[in-house]
């Protein structure tokens, strides 16, 4: 039994490893398009049609989105979480949302530096924004954070793990949307966004994972954060 969920751990590991390099290739082929400068028709017409859908509930709703996904906000929580998380002892845990959430600011800075990509300017926006525009760090620190935000949670709680990582989905992808709705990214900023943070995350599970892994062996006895909720059984004495 050991053998066969040792082996079932190395196949999931190799899948996300297989996850993590094709959106790395999405990525770099979408870096290429941009820096070519072949991405703005297709980036052009998706904003102009998103534009005419405007209505100020929908204004409201995308602005809401938007502030869920502010880096400021979610560097934030992922601290917050992570000193909460050390002060319960849960150190590994602790240690891996504080780093994936500074890890995924500061790679995002980097990326925007080096591409230098101007922001749209296809009509007035109702927010201000300053800085470069690819890739958009709103969908690559959403999907860093609430992504492993949401691996905790469904690790934790098994039996709504997929409602957990249903909503997490389509809580990110309402935040991609927000920033093209509101014109102050192209759609393929909001894609290599949601690469770049997707093998950030990847690197950081596994690394966890594999953590738990050899820690688990030297102290089978320790409880961990990320076990399954203890099922509450009934016994006749």
């Amino acid at each position: 039994m050991r053998s066969k969920i040792r082996s079932l751990i190395s196949m999931i590991r190799l899948a996300g490893l297989g996850v993590a390099a094709l959106a790395m290739w999405v990525f770099a082929t979408l870096a290429e398009e941009v820096l070519e400068k072949e991405t703005y028709a297709f980036d052009k017409s998706i904003l102009l049609y998103l534009r005419s859908l405007h209505t100020p509930l929908r204004d409201r709703i995308m602005l809401a989105f938007t502030f869920l996904g502010e880096p400021n906000l979610l560097l934030a929580l992922s601290v917050s979480l992570g000193i909460i998380l050390w002060v319960r002892k849960h150190n590994s845990e602790a240690t891996t949302i504080a780093v994936t959430g500074a890890g995924a600011v500061g790679l995002n800075l980097l990326l925007k530096k080096l591409f230098a990509r101007a922001r749209p300017q296809l009509w007035e926006r109702v927010v201000d924004v300053r800085f470069y525009s690819f890739p958009s760090g709103h969908a690559m620190i959403s999907m860093v954070i609430y992504g492993l935000l949401g691996y905790f949670l469904g690790s934790r709680f098994p039996k709504q793990r997929w409602w957990i990582y249903s909503l997490t989905v389509v809580l990110v992808a309402a935040i991609g949307l927000s920033r093209l709705y509101l014109g102050v990214h192209w759609p393929t900023d909001v894609i290599a966004g949601y690469t770049a943070g997707l093998v950030w995350l990847i690197a950081c599970i596994l690394s966890l994972e594999v953590w738990k892994h050899f820690r688990s062996v030297s102290a089978p006895s320790e409880e961990e954060f990320l076990s399954p909720e203890p099922s509450q059984e009934i016994t006749n004495n």
